[in-house]
């Protein structure tokens, strides 16, 4: 039975946000269940929640018809919006018309109507989305990406399209994917026997971005105040639940600004997108809390997290982030508990990088809340950081969040020339790979500063999920690239 084409279809979002009762409907979606042979749980993904259609037997639908509505078929409805008489739901459709769209074969479907482990649904990510969790998921990471722009925008920030390829590494670390045209048995070589990067499609050797900021910096110190959001690489071979391959970033940069501002924004901004999940994004988060309150049911209690996840988020946004030195967090962890007893797996001293076990007890045992820690030993920092009077220190800050540790790395960037170049020659970068970032600063330089906020990392926070593979739709992680 063809529905009519006369209706413009109606996204459930917009039915359940404002019913009209008694008008005639359309809808479309997919197919959560099918009870008794009739009540249709319906979702289109405009929302976490389902609209119920009624099967009135007395309306004749015939029988092949209603054996292809299974699980996960897609079909079309038209019918009167009425209101609801039974519990769980305010309105009702019932169907004057059902088309059946795309058939699904319930036997063979690969998600059966059960629980499943986040690794088999990460096998099964062109069907993962379909599930009530990676449907709230992924709906706020659009909710987050949306936020992003929106809080620049209207703050005055431009929006920059940095390269994606690039010839120069902005983190110094080496771990980048290569793009080139050679081919990989025959690529030319240098009488020595190197590679002749000169013959190959940019005429040097170009790699795949880690970071936009080198060239988010020359676009602030001619627009004021700008920031990027993009895809960025590192191949790095980490299967940890907080690394990828392949990742989103978004990093401001701004003239005129010192360490304390770039604090100032780093805490206004993740508080901002925090606040715009909670405000527009209320049902989704509700899904998510009682999955994770499902899930430690059976746990320890000192495993357990130690609040909600709505909770937590709200005493994120409503508490002010401790501010505290890099050395006032090692005198702090020296003396703490844990290191006294070695339950700590890395060792502590001055000179060496916290570790995720040292942020998340600082964050999460002592301060209770987020924590942002400034001037890092030079040594273990960028070359392109400011550096503190004391010689020893740099102006570099890390915002620290439960459950996850780093979130947001940023710095003041060394506007003086002179120190930027001893610095450059200490970490044996050579100056004429890096002659336009040295013109920044003969030309016109001002300090400046600005910071990189991993946008999955913020996503797996909000979304209270345990690993990051499960916050991008199709992770890239060392030996996965599938689909």
């Amino acid at each position: 039975m063809e529905v009519t084409t006369t209706l413009r279809r109606s996204e459930i979002k917009d039915i359940l946000n404002a019913p009209k009762v008694n008008e005639t409907v359309l809808v479309k979606g997919w197919v959560r269940a099918f009870r008794a042979k009739r009540f249709i749980a319906l979702n289109d993904g405009s929302t976490i929640n389902n609209i119920q259609i009624f099967v009135d037997e007395e309306k004749g639908f015939d029988d092949e018809l209603l054996k292809g509505i299974s699980f996960h078929a897609c079909i079309a409805v038209s019918g009167q919006l009425v209101e609801s008489q039974g519990a769980g739901q305010s309105v009702e459709i019932v169907a004057d018309k059902i088309e059946v769209l795309g058939t699904s074969n319930p036997d063979e479907y690969p998600l059966q109507p059960k629980r499943q482990t986040m690794e088999y649904l990460r096998e099964k990510a062109h069907f993962r989305m379909r599930t009530n969790t990676f449907s709230a998921v992924f709906r706020i990471r659009h909710a987050i990406a949306f936020a992003v722009h929106k809080f620049y925008n209207d703050r005055g920030y431009y929006y920059m399209h940095t390269p994606i390829i690039t010839g120069s590494d902005a983190e110094g670390a080496g771990e980048m994917f290569r793009v080139t045209t050679f081919d990989a048995n025959s690529a030319p070589t240098n009488e020595d026997g190197s590679v002749n990067w000169k013959e190959d499609f940019f005429g040097k050797q170009t790699n795949l971005t880690v970071s936009g900021q080198l060239q988010a910096e020359v676009a602030a110190l001619a627009l004021g105040k700008v920031y990027t959001f993009g895809p960025t690489f590192r191949a790095e071979n980490s299967n940890t639940s907080r690394h990828l391959a392949e990742f989103w970033m978004i990093e401001p940069e701004v003239a005129f600004a010192d360490i304390y501002d770039d604090m100032d924004l780093a805490e206004d901004f993740v508080k901002y997108l925090i606040n715009y999940v909670l405000d527009n994004y209320a049902d989704d988060l509700e899904v998510l809390d009682k999955r994770i309150q499902e899930e430690e049911k059976n746990m320890k209690k000192e495993l357990r997290r130690p609040m909600g996840l709505i909770e937590t988020l709200r005493f994120v946004v409503e508490n002010d982030f401790e501010r505290i030195t890099y050395t006032d967090a090692i005198n702090i962890l020296l003396n703490s508990k844990p290191h006294k007893k070695g339950k700590f797996e890395f060792p502590i001293e001055w000179g060496a990088d916290l570790q995720a076990e040292h942020e998340r007890w600082l964050v999460e045992k002592k301060f209770k809340k987020p924590v942002i820690v400034r001037d890092y030993p030079k040594d273990i920092k960028a070359f392109y950081m400011r550096q503190n009077d004391d010689g020893k220190t740099v102006a570099a800050m890390d915002v620290l969040f439960p459950g996850i540790g780093e979130v947001i790395g940023g710095s003041q960037r060394e506007e003086r020339l002179d120190l930027l170049k001893k610095r450059m020659a200490e970490m044996n970068i050579h100056e004429e790979e890096l002659s336009w970032y040295l013109d920044l600063r003969k030309f016109g330089g001002t300090p400046h500063a600005g910071f990189g906020l991993g946008f999955e990392r913020i996503v797996l926070f909000i979304t209270g999920m345990g690993n990051i593979r499960d916050v991008i739709p199709f992770p890239r992680t060392p030996g996965n690239a599938e689909f």
